[in-house]
């Protein structure tokens, strides 16, 4: 497989199989093999196991993923031809409003994390919080609080997994709970393992438009409780999601539109990024075409490869068909829900290299043409390769209750064949942009060993800028810090339409784009669309209106830094905190300067052992009368710069308690920090990130124990912005990714189709 050395990283970290030392037992390349003999074997459950027939498929299954034509999701990789066999990467599971059901759901969920796939559920049939129970005569708890149990069983499960599981939340916009649900995730410590979205549904559309009221219904006893104006709730979701990007929404009566199969059940969910709207207990496989490879030159333009495209459509159904039939289903209801639908989700990846190669910008008309004629091709092609797969097979079980035999046309063997998927990782693997979105970066630092770093560049710009005489380390490095071509000098103005980035297209052109494939994709499609930090709640709501009248079946947003704690990629504040200083600013001049008050001869104090990275830290607090007054930390053995960063940040941390300044706002201030090699702390230190991080945890630790420690003095005042200890902590990953940096590598991550990922490592959120 021609891999790049990261990708080739990626693989043997999260794909390839692995001795009990860790070390890969197998190639890339064997991966492939694996892979395609074992899909191909299901082709001998129609041809009377012929050998020589599932050698040819699998040969050819073989060659397309070799040449990295086409890639299946990430389950498919890491589980065929091994023992685990669980290949899908999205489930529907039911929750009733009922103990029982909601209990089974939890642990069904386990068993689906555990093997791979990712979970989406409705919450909506649950009666609100604090409806009567006749049973128990007790008042219900709601669904916000059983989706906290959710959340705590993902948490378990993932720690030890090489794909960690992730859910979707959604409410109906009319259950009794619906401002709460919008509200739920405003605190980053809560339901970190859940995207969530508002389902909506065209009558409360109407009313937003009209400027009405509607209806909220109780899902238990279907009665009317009470009536909101469509339009105050409309802006609490545009005001939660400008905060920190969710929830997202999802059109619920359009997705059902869509439905293949309406006499079998409603649609109430999709799979965590939202491009996979599946029945209860229906699970979908999915896989990406690499556009990049599709193109053809001729007379020294670029052009689309469509006979190769066409190839590459019909052999993917095949092979996402026969996954069907190898799979190893976690439950038997899911096996007979995905066996009788059949529905397969073939999508797209490298389309942002696709256009860089035809020389066409992202965020132009040519662009938006481009994206319809391609997808509804695609589109076209599947329908075709699966009415090819019914005359060979017969037509999924379900296809006579569904809505095709009244459309007339060839029997179909699958209910649905196209959905526009997070690529995460496998993007990553092919070397291309993922899904429909934009490049990212043109060039971004990468960790490697030894804390050293690398700049990569991507390959398309890189070969212009050479051909072009203009490529330099030098340039590259800029470029990764500045992150655009619209903020470098010397770069020719051509070059920069063509390579443009995510941050370099407008919101509307994101939105413009999704639903130019929307159009031709009988599922969803997953991409977000991405805002600069300074984007208003107005700009939100545009989008979020847009997306309704575009036709598009739902929508996710993300403003850059509006997540709480995440470091900024330029400058020190984090966002809420550089807000709250711009709109508390005082008029400009010159500032009083703080005498800090003398040390006295006797101070009294604890001393605090935290292992970090660097060996053992001793921070000493010692305190006054008055509170606490300084810090000291003493570095084990260790010297050199460990020892000497360890004892400026207590004399800098001591000089700031001597004048005045909140221990709490201390805390603060170094909490979080990390560096490349976190540790564990012991004694309930929990994951220490750095030594600056060590000693907030020592700074808080004496705030929370004092009156143990020293009773009888004042108990010192921590300040406002002291963390509670109370609060339900992160994750060790889930810090990491509060502040921006890949929990793995610590680079950069990024926030594309709905979830995070890591282009270093291949780390993702999905």
């Amino acid at each position: 497989m021609p891999v790049s050395e990261n990708a080739r990283t990626v693989l043997e970290r999260r794909y390839l199989k692995k001795g009990m030392k860790g070390d890969p037992l197998e190639t890339p390349e064997e991966m492939a093999c694996r892979v395609a003999y074992n899909i191909a074997l299901a082709e001998g459950l129609y041809y009377g196991a012929l050998p020589e027939v599932m050698l040819r498929w699998a040969e050819a299954f073989y060659a397309m993923m070799l040449r990295l034509d086409f890639l299946p999701n990430s389950p498919t990789l890491m589980n065929a031809g091994r023992e685990l066999q669980q290949l899908s990467a999205c489930f529907v599971l039911p929750v009733e409003d009922s103990m029982e059901s909601i209990f089974e759901a939890v642990k069904n969920t386990a068993l689906i994390h555990k093997s791979g796939g990712g979970t989406g559920f409705s919450f909506s049939r649950l009666r609100p919080h604090a409806d009567v129970v006749r049973s128990t005569k007790g008042v219900s708890s709601g669904p916000i609080s059983f989706m906290t149990v959710f959340d705590a069983a993902t948490e378990t499960i993932k720690q030890g997994g090489t794909r960690r599981g992730a859910n979707m939340g959604i409410l109906r916009v009319d259950h009794p709970d619906i401002l709460d649900f919008i509200t739920c995730k405003s605190q980053t410590n809560r339901l970190n393992n859940f995207n969530i979205s508002v389902a909506l549904t065209e009558e409360f559309m109407k009313a937003v438009e009209g400027g009405e009221e509607y209806s909220l219904v109780n899902p238990h006893s279907r009665e009317v409780t009470g009536r909101l104006p469509a339009r105050d709730v409309f802006e609490r979701i545009v005001d939660s999601s400008w905060k920190n990007g969710e929830p997202g929404m999802i059109f619920i009566d359009r997705i059902n539109r869509d439905n293949p199969t309406p006499r079998i059940g409603a649609i109430e969910s999709t799979n965590p990024c939202g491009e996979q709207p599946l029945l209860p207990y229906e699970s979908c496989n999915l896989g990406s075409i690499n556009l990049a490879n599709m193109i053809a030159t001729q007379d020294g333009h670029a052009r689309i490869d469509y006979d190769k495209l066409k190839a590459t459509v019909h052999m993917a159904v095949r092979f996402l068909d026969d996954v069907i039939d190898m799979n190893n289903y976690p439950l038997a209801e899911i096996r007979t829900m995905t066996v009788g639908n059949r529905k397969i989700g073939l999508g797209v990846m490298g389309f942002a290299d696709m256009l860089i190669a035809l020389g066409t910008p992202y965020d132009s008309d040519e662009a938006l043409a481009v994206a319809q004629e391609l997808m509804s091709f695609v589109q076209e092609e599947s329908g075709a390769a699966s009415c090819s797969l019914a005359r060979e097979r017969g037509p999924f079980p379900n296809y006579d209750v569904s809505v095709f035999p009244e459309r007339g046309g060839a029997p179909r063997r699958n209910a649905t064949t196209t959905t526009i998927a997070p690529t995460g990782t496998i993007s990553i693997i092919a070397g291309v942009s993922s899904g429909i979105e934009p490049v990212f970066a043109l060039s971004y630092i990468r960790n490697v060993m030894d804390n050293d770093h690398l700049v990569e560049v991507h390959p398309l710009f890189a070969a212009e800028m050479r051909r072009r005489g203009l490529y330099s380390v030098e340039r590259m490095t800029e470029l990764s810090k500045v992150g655009t071509l619209r903020h470098l000098e010397g770069i020719p103005e051509d070059v920069a339409r063509v390579y443009v980035t995510a941050h370099d297209i407008s919101p509307e052109a994101h939105l413009r784009m999704q639903a130019a494939f929307q159009k031709y994709t009988e599922n969803a499609v997953s991409k977000t669309v991405n805002f600069s930090a300074d984007a208003t709640r107005d700009d939100i709501r545009k989008v979020f209106v847009l997306a309704y009248r575009l036709g598009c079946k739902g929508v996710t947003v993300y403003r850059d830094k509006s997540r709480d704690e995440q470091v900024l990629n330029i400058g020190g504040v984090n966002a809420k905190e550089g807000a709250q200083e711009r709109e508390a600013s005082p008029a400009p001049g010159p500032e009083p300067f703080v005498t800090p008050r003398p040390r006295p001869d006797t101070l009294i104090g604890v001393t605090k052992e935290i292992k970090t990275s660097c060996g053992k830290l001793y921070v000493t607090i010692n305190r006054d009368e008055k509170g606490i007054f300084e810090v000291f930390n003493q570095m084990g053995k260790a010297g050199g710069c460990a020892a000497s960063q360890s004892e400026a940040i207590g004399r800098l941390a001591s000089l700031a308690l001597r004048s005045g300044v909140q221990p709490g706002m201390i805390v603060k201030q170094l909490k979080g920090i990390s560096c490349h090699l976190p540790a564990w702390g012991g004694n309930g230190g929990g994951k220490i990130l750095s030594c600056a991080d060590a000693v907030s945890k020592a700074i808080e630790w004496y705030l929370e124990n004092f009156e143990a420690m020293f009773p009888g003095f004042p108990k010192p005042v921590p300040g406002a912005a002291r963390p509670e200890a109370k609060k339900a902590s992160h994750s060790a990953w889930e810090e990491e990714i509060a502040r921006g940096a890949c929990p793995d590598c610590g680079s950069q991550v990024e926030r594309q189709e709905g979830c995070l990922k890591c282009r270093s490592c291949g780390f993702s959120e999905c």
